[in-house]
């Protein structure tokens, strides 16, 4: 079985329950890495190995959750390391990614770091808007909050550090940037990335299966919308 020699795996131990497959160490968050721990963790949970509880991909890893008495970590890593080598091989049928289309009502009340936004960056507000919703985003992850997604890689035209003094207050629905990145807030929540939107569609309803609106190796597209729209928007049922 012929695994590209560009693509690499490490492991590491966290404790009795837990292992570490790591894809890179570099601090920089990478497009084909992102793709590579959301395959490598979609392979793991299609092969039920044993005794695993939790399969959690990140940007340059993915974690394996399990349960100390039913294989050792030897044994749980002999088996992992056969489903990669088929994943990763040249040979293997890898899924088409799910695209969601994600509306978003951009600036005034909704997006109110916009027009500050672009006076940053020397362009226009209607800029900021073609770059956000210009090309699909990967979502890397499910983050802090219960269906928050972090999503990229923007181009560097978007390229902005966090705000210098964090909100206490920001709206669900809300859509922010940061780091070439893009999140959405699934609910009210502090938060420091420089929100410049908001969906009407609610990110997480745990009484649904699934219940979240988006996983890892989502294709999201941002559709921009009108704040007509946005009020006319249907409520989830």
């Amino acid at each position: 079985m012929s695994v590209p020699a560009h693509i690499k795996w490490t492991y590491l131990p966290q404790g009795d329950r837990s292992l570490l497959i790591r894809f890179s160490d570099h601090e920089v968050i990478e497009q084909e890495i992102g793709q590579l721990c959301v395959q490598a963790a979609q392979a793991l949970r299609d092969s039920a190995l044993p005794g695993v509880v939790d399969i959690v991909p990140s940007f340059n890893a993915v974690v394996v959750h399990h349960l100390p008495g039913e294989l050792s970590q030897a044994a749980l890593q002999t088996h992992i390391e056969q489903v990669l080598l088929h994943v990763f091989s040249k040979t293997a049928n890898l899924p088409t990614p799910r695209i969601v289309d994600i509306p978003v009502c951009y600036g005034q009340e909704w997006g109110p770091d916009l027009e500050d936004l672009a006076q940053l960056l020397s362009v226009s507000q209607e800029r900021v808007i073609q770059l956000h919703s210009q090309k699909p985003l990967l979502v890397f992850m499910v983050g802090f909050a219960p269906g928050a997604p972090y999503m990229g890689i923007h181009e560097p035209e978007l390229d902005v550090p966090r705000r210098a003094t964090p909100r206490t207050h920001i709206a669900a629905g809300s859509v922010a940037i940061a780091n070439r990145q893009s999140i959405i807030y699934p609910n009210i929540s502090p938060g420091g990335w420089h929100v410049i939107g908001r969906t009407p569609l609610t990110l997480f309803q745990p009484g649904q299966t699934p219940p979240t609106l988006l996983g890892p190796g989502d294709q999201v597209r941002f559709v921009p919308i009108s704040p007509e729209q946005f009020q006319n928007w249907p409520a989830p049922t």
